[in-house]
């Protein structure tokens, strides 16, 4: 029989790390961190998990802020062979027990919970052994999770040969950043596209980070021109703060520009073009795939993300996407009924152009959306919010932003509801706007209505109040 220390494959990554001169710049946030300081973090860190008994077949779930100790620890943590469960910094306690519970890591790999939200260099670093905890059972180096429709989320594993090929995929590409380019990278390092296409590619070619300390749009701007950046990955939300800036600065290196993670729509990609000049590029993937899609030099405009990288397989039944995978992506029951003999329904809308071959992403089948790159299952949120006494019945919609309509005849109000909502859910999924009264408008067949257009016309039929009212202020 197998020991669990060698379930999980030795990290192909050290090569990484030796082939960079010490003295190249890695990273660049606040100050320039070279390739010697890294392999010093990292080594550091090595030692530092093995004091705590961490090594090969570890179960760890990992949950730092964006930040450069975030990434060296997920490096030393690959380089000891233990598979990282990588939690998002955002979660509230009550969501991180639920994953600690359903995974059963050996160690939790933690911070305060007082760390700022934006990236910063370093943080504390807490190693925490749990008593119950189990050593890894699958030979997967990267554990995920998605929000599932139970309120379980999905557990998504990742070996380290599927992630050597994606990585493999983006370098395939010619547009992607090169040795001695400056790459801004706005998206999670914790989520694949930022993970992957962004850390670790950079690491393969030699290209160099390029950190934000804030979200402003003054100092984005600010950060493209003085660093002289030749590439920026981020999700539609940078992309339309920057759209927005009404005299930006020339910025003469800036040739690549890449949106991930959700929905691009094409008033934001006309508005980016015509301020500067670049036509935003898209990289379509999944968090149980990888990247699936690229269109990354903006040949096509959205819905159209470009066409299937080389090395994957799709096809398109009854208008869904499906991808061809050698085995399930999840380790628990959850979503599990997705992944049918070699082929994982994505849930999307899709479809090929004809001339081109390229994909067309036209919306969902089911009740995943995104939000600010997060995959968020707005089943999760119906469930979490009717919990609440006074709830009587409730749907939760997106339309420009997460919406929940609330039935409470025994009165409700929204503060009341955004307290309960921020003691149970992380804050992106808090709804944006939130519409209460004594009951939600139904089918003539007594069916709750669940789109938002048709919630939308039905207030407007019966005269009542425009709904649902933005959340704003103090109330957030």
């Amino acid at each position: 029989m197998t020991s669990p220390q060698s379930l999980v494959a030795p990290w192909w990554g050290d090569q990484l790390l030796r082939e960079q001169p010490d003295d190249a710049v890695w990273a660049r946030t606040r100050r320039d961190v070279t390739w010697a300081e890294l392999r010093d973090r990292v080594e550091q860190s090595i030692g530092i998990f093995v004091a705590h008994g961490i090594g090969p077949g570890s179960s760890v779930a990992l949950r730092l802020p964006p930040s450069l100790t975030g990434i060296w620890s997920l490096l030393a943590l690959w380089s000891l062979g233990a598979q990282v469960q990588l939690l998002d910094h955002r979660l509230k306690p009550a969501e991180v027990q639920r994953i600690l519970d359903l995974c059963e890591p050996r160690y939790y790999v933690h911070f305060t919970d007082r760390a700022p939200a934006l990236f910063q260099d370093e943080c504390e670093v807490y190693v925490q052994w749990r008593r119950g905890g189990r050593e890894a059972v699958t030979g997967h180096c990267l554990v995920q999770f998605s929000s599932g429709s139970t309120g379980r989320p999905k557990v998504i594993g990742r070996t380290s040969q599927s992630l050597r090929a994606e990585l493999q995929a983006f370098s395939s590409l010619d547009a992607m950043p090169r040795r001695g380019e400056r790459v801004l990278l706005l998206n999670s390092t914790i989520h694949s596209l930022g993970l992957i296409g962004g850390v670790l590619h950079a690491m393969n070619t030699g290209a160099t980070l390029v950190f934000a300390s804030s979200l402003q749009v003054d100092v984005l701007l600010r950060t493209l021109a003085e660093e002289e950046i030749d590439a920026v990955f981020g999700v539609p939300f940078h992309y339309d703060l920057l759209g927005r800036a009404p005299a930006p600065p020339a910025l003469p290196h800036l040739r690549l520009a890449v949106s991930g993670g959700e929905r691009l729509t094409q008033e934001v990609h006309e508005r980016f073009s015509d301020r500067y000049g670049i036509r935003i590029g898209q990289a379509y993937g999944m968090t149980e795939t990888g990247i699936i899609a690229t269109d990354l030099p903006g040949e096509f405009a959205p819905p159209t993300v470009g066409r299937v990288v080389p090395g994957v397989r799709t096809r398109i039944t009854e208008g869904k996407l499906w991808i061809s995978l050698d085995h399930s992506p999840y380790l628990q029951d959850e979503g599990t009924d997705r992944y049918v003999d070699g082929w994982l329904n994505s849930h999307d809308l899709a479809g090929f152009d004809e001339n081109t071959g390229a994909l067309r992403i036209t919306g969902r089948s089911d009740t995943l959306v995104a939000v600010g790159g997060l995959k968020v299952d707005l089943m999760e949120i119906e469930n979490e919010l009717a919990q609440h006494p006074a709830v009587r019945e409730i749907v939760v919609v997106q339309s420009n932003g997460i919406e929940a309509h609330i039935g409470a005849p025994d009165g409700l109000t929204a503060s009341e509801l955004l307290a309960f909502a921020r003691e149970r859910l992380s804050s992106f999924k808090i709804p944006r706007r939130i519409h209460i009264g004594p009951e939600l408008p139904r089918t003539a067949n007594g069916k709750l209505l669940r789109t938002a257009e048709l919630i939308h016309a039905a207030y407007a039929a019966s005269g009542r109040p425009r709904g649902p009212l933005p959340v704003t202020g103090d109330a957030r």
